[in-house]
């Protein structure tokens, strides 16, 4: 019997367990999910594909804002009904009584960033015989995003006290990864054929802040773990870098012209939260909508090409019809690229909800219906203006002669696209010139050269 026709009769005489995985909630949760999934997979855990198939199921949680709670105890609970073993962990986890009294048969509950935790469950009720043979991941590990762009989670939990977020309770003050190791896994995701790195933290400008800004190395060098120096390193890979979730710290001036000489992406995902002092105050932000005005100036200034994307709050409690205008002002004078926009809703162990002046949930839809129409006209103003241009493109899928793709103005799922037609011999990952024929509000229209 040859040597191979005995490892697989030991492989098919050997049960290799197998587990279902759901993952909810915003990108830094996806990381997590494909850290534990990774370290299955290195385990030789076999990763099935439902529920019926799985000997247990873990169910990574949100637990931002109460539909987000009851989205995640909806899904343990389906889990439990389908599956019957399931062990819940991220950030619902930190709320394990929740978790417990809504569903008390979970095996384990655990919080965010807890693969040790997850793992250690995962032994106790389903034990594995090793196999040599399975246990390997390639150096990227595990992704549940494309292959031809992954999120890079460089830090872990936040210093911030915003009176409307409960993150700091769940995932703990700032930890930064070492500098050396992010940059490893950076290279380690190019070289599988990354082509868009997406930097996610809770508070990316704030990385390094807890190390102090130790220097590290990495193949040889030293880095320093500090936003700018992880930029560059970045940049020098090749790649499409975007940095997301920056906190509008003076140092953020620092890699603005990293951006107008190519390193990274011209993309700056800042949070303004709002344009009220009044308000900012009662949110326990920083800044005013004057010097965040000048901010934004000054980074158009260095790189006329930058994308601003940023996210608002409306009827947050004591918003008065005078806050709410200024925010539309800040609005129309900013003329930010990208824009999300949530009526604010009351989160269990949030401080805002002690805060006097609660908003009717009538008017909080009113503000934000009216938010999004001027928001919308801005946007398809300044989309109008790529019309006739050609812009590099990433491919996200193809389909027959048609496909779609994304500008270096927008990041994966939350921003808009670029349907392409004659799209003929185009895959995935490929950074293609197009021109761009139309646009509405969100999205654009494109073809190859000379479309126009």
């Amino acid at each position: 019997m040859s040597a191979q026709i005995l490892i697989e009769n030991i492989r098919m005489n050997q049960s290799i367990p197998k587990v279902g995985f759901v993952s909810l909630g915003c990108p830094k949760a996806s990381s997590d999910s494909e850290r534990i999934l990774t370290q299955l997979r290195a385990e030789g855990y076999s990763i099935s594909g439902s529920y019926q198939d799985s000997d247990l199921v873990v169910v990574n949680t949100c637990g931002f804002i109460d539909s987000a709670v009851q989205e995640s105890l909806d899904a343990i609970g389906e889990a439990l009904a389908e599956n019957g073993k399931v062990i819940v962990t991220g950030c619902l986890g930190a709320k394990a009584d929740v978790v417990q009294a809504a569903h008390p048969s979970v095996l384990a509950v655990t919080g965010p960033h807890a693969l040790e935790e997850v793992m250690t469950a995962v032994h106790a009720n389903l034990p594995k015989p090793h196999d040599p043979y399975t246990d390997l991941v390639p150096p990227q590990g595990v992704r549940l995003t494309p292959k031809h762009y992954a999120y890079l989670k460089i830090s872990e939990g936040c210093n911030h006290r915003c009176s409307f977020c409960i993150i700091p309770s769940m995932r703990g003050d700032l930890v930064s990864r070492p500098i050396g190791e992010v940059m490893q896994e950076a290279e380690n995701l190019v070289n599988a054929g990354v082509s868009e790195l997406l930097v996610i933290s809770q508070d990316t400008s704030a990385y390094g802040v807890d190390v102090k800004y130790r220097t590290g190395f990495w193949n040889g060098r030293p880095i320093k773990t500090r936003m700018t120096e992880l930029a560059r390193g970045l940049g020098d890979l090749g790649v499409w870098v975007r940095m997301h979730y920056v906190y509008p710290y003076p140092h953020v001036d620092e890699i603005i012209p990293l951006m107008a000489d190519g390193f990274i992406l011209p993309y700056l995902d800042v949070p303004f939260q709002h344009a009220s002092p009044r308000i900012l105050k009662a949110m326990k932000r920083p800044a005013s909508s004057e010097n965040n005005l000048a901010r934004i100036k000054a980074w158009r200034d260095i790189c006329p090409d930058i994308t601003i994307r940023s996210t608002f709050i409306t009827g947050f409690p004591g918003e008065t019809e005078e806050d709410f205008q200024m925010l539309l002002d800040f609005l129309q004078e900013a003329e930010l690229d990208r824009v999300g926009c949530f009526a604010y809703s009351a989160v269990d162990g949030a401080a805002a909800n002690a805060l006097p002046g609660a908003v009717p949930e009538e008017v909080k839809q009113e503000r934000l219906a009216r938010f999004m129409e001027v928001q919308e006209a801005i946007s398809a103003e300044k989309l109008q203006r790529r019309v006739g241009r050609l812009e590099t493109v990433l491919v996200d899928e193809v389909n027959g002669d048609e496909a779609i793709a994304r500008t270096k103005s927008d990041a994966p799922e939350i921003d808009g696209v670029v349907y392409l037609a004659d799209a003929e011999g185009l895959n995935p990952g490929d950074l293609v010139e197009v021109q761009i024929t139309d646009a509405d509000g969100h999205d654009l229209w494109g073809g190859p050269p000379g479309s126009i």
